[in-house]
């Protein structure tokens, strides 16, 4: 059920995306009295699911759920309609148009997704404010990896800031170090003051899940409240209710202690030690290879930590709601040096359909779905900007090559630009997806 609610979350995100994006691109060609000869919701070579004509225009629902398109008449696009293209050029053709005028048009669905995100934004912040835990509110410090280790991190390390500027929000520590270039960390330690420094290498590693900084959290109380699809611990005989007491003996302040005792002891038994119904019971139970006890615990952020959420009235909601779809825009750009670099090697960590659908939560909750909804709405629109061929950026590199030569790329080139642009856009989609398929296949 998990991964079915995570599917229709994504289809239905991406379905309302396309749409959002190709409406823009149908509602300027309106604007100039472009025919749109079809307005598709994914992609429909030999067969569409369903269609219907209102208008010039026909409607319809394509099979192959790779995006959409909008057929605009007089235009070289996805549908490769080379006949079209030899007729002598109509007054209510896209080519006929002027290059201001077929400019709007092809950066309208990158605009559309901009404004979308940014009202979604909007909403979601006059909706339900925002909620975050502090990092003044990070009361045990930090939890880390070896990878955090190594540059110097301890466990208990309570984080001051960044290059000597304060993070108000946790979640955006990890974040910032690796868009923003960070060199240094301000950590309180025992309550001496350190400058930890960030190795260059942090970051690559960090993009391959490791150098984690978590913020620490006690290990009791630990009652269990349910447990994992693969559970060690619910074969063994532990039951919802059983309060986690510690293991083959031993007492743990913190949960990272009790996590590493196990990651020690995978496929070796170890005796769960807990209380039930006021009973001491010892239980045994093999952990898995990757050392997990299958367990969860009833405890949430906020029973540990005090959280933050911040209410925004109406008119408060616009310029934040503005602020925060500018800022992911540039934050998402920052990644883009990090996938060139051959340093970071952030181009291993493409994902595909996969990886997308993962970032959706398995339960349905609409404040993470729009969240995420506005997220993908900005990739899509700075994805679409790119200059490749067969993309908006694309026709838009070689409308602005027009603008200025005041020479119109021939025809033909343009066919021959579309045709190599889809190769790319092809080959990163199999790219991305194959890191997926691989990633699964490791576990």
């Amino acid at each position: 059920m998990t991964i079915l609610i995570k599917i229709f979350q994504l289809i239905l995100s991406l379905s309302i995306l396309v749409i959002v994006h190709e409406f823009g691109h149908f509602i300027f060609a309106k604007l100039f009295k472009v025919r749109v000869e079809k307005f598709y919701l994914f992609f429909d070579p030999w067969f569409s699911i369903f269609k219907f004509r209102k208008g010039e225009t026909e409607y319809g629902l394509g099979w192959l759920p790779l995006g959409g398109y909008v057929k605009i008449s007089g235009m070289i696009d996805e549908s490769m309609d080379k006949e079209q293209m030899k007729q002598p050029p109509q007054p209510w053709e896209f080519r006929s148009k002027s290059s201001g005028q077929r400019l709007m048009i092809m950066i309208a669905g990158v605009l559309f997704n901009l404004i979308f995100a940014v009202l979604i934004y909007v909403a979601v912040l006059y909706a339900w404010g925002e909620t975050y835990l502090p990092t003044s509110n990070v009361k045990y410090g930090i939890v880390t990896d070896s990878v955090g280790y190594s540059m110097g991190l301890r466990n208990g390390d309570k984080i001051l800031s960044i290059d000597n500027q304060k993070i108000e929000n946790f979640a955006q520590i990890t974040s910032d170090i690796v868009l923003n270039d960070r060199k240094l960390i301000q950590v309180d330690r025992n309550g001496e003051i350190l400058d930890i420094t960030i190795p260059e290498t942090y970051v690559a590693r960090m993009l391959k899940g490791s150098g984690r900084i978590d913020p620490r959290t006690p290990f009791g109380p630990y009652v269990i409240s349910g447990f994992l699809k693969e559970s060690p611990g619910k074969q063994a005989g532990l039951l919802e209710g059983d309060e986690v007491l510690g293991l083959d003996g031993l007492r743990f302040e913190w949960y990272d202690e009790f996590q590493n005792y196990i990651a020690q002891r995978k496929s070796i038994p170890v005796a769960v030690n807990v209380l039930r119904d006021s009973v001491n019971v010892d239980i045994p139970v093999v952990p898995t290879e990757a050392g997990f006890l299958g367990i969860m615990s009833s405890r949430t952020y906020d029973m540990i930590f005090e959280l933050k959420t911040v209410k925004y009235g109406f008119f408060e909601s616009i310029p934040a709601g503005i602020s925060k779809g500018f800022k992911t825009v540039g934050d998402y750009l920052k990644q883009f040096k990090l996938i060139f670099s051959k340093d970071t090697k952030a181009y291993e960590s493409l994902g595909g359909f996969i990886t997308i659908g993962s970032i959706f939560p398995g339960i349905w909750d609409w404040q993470s779905f729009w969240n995420l909804t506005a997220l993908l709405s900005i990739i899509l629109a700075v994805m679409n900007i790119l200059p490749i061929p067969a993309l908006d950026g694309g026709h838009v590199m070689f409308l602005l090559y027009e603008v200025i030569t005041g020479r119109k790329p021939s025809d033909k080139f343009l066919e021959y630009a579309q045709i190599a642009g889809m190769v790319i856009l092809f080959g990163l989609l199999i790219f991305a997806n194959g890191n997926d398929i691989l990633r699964l296949i490791r576990k």
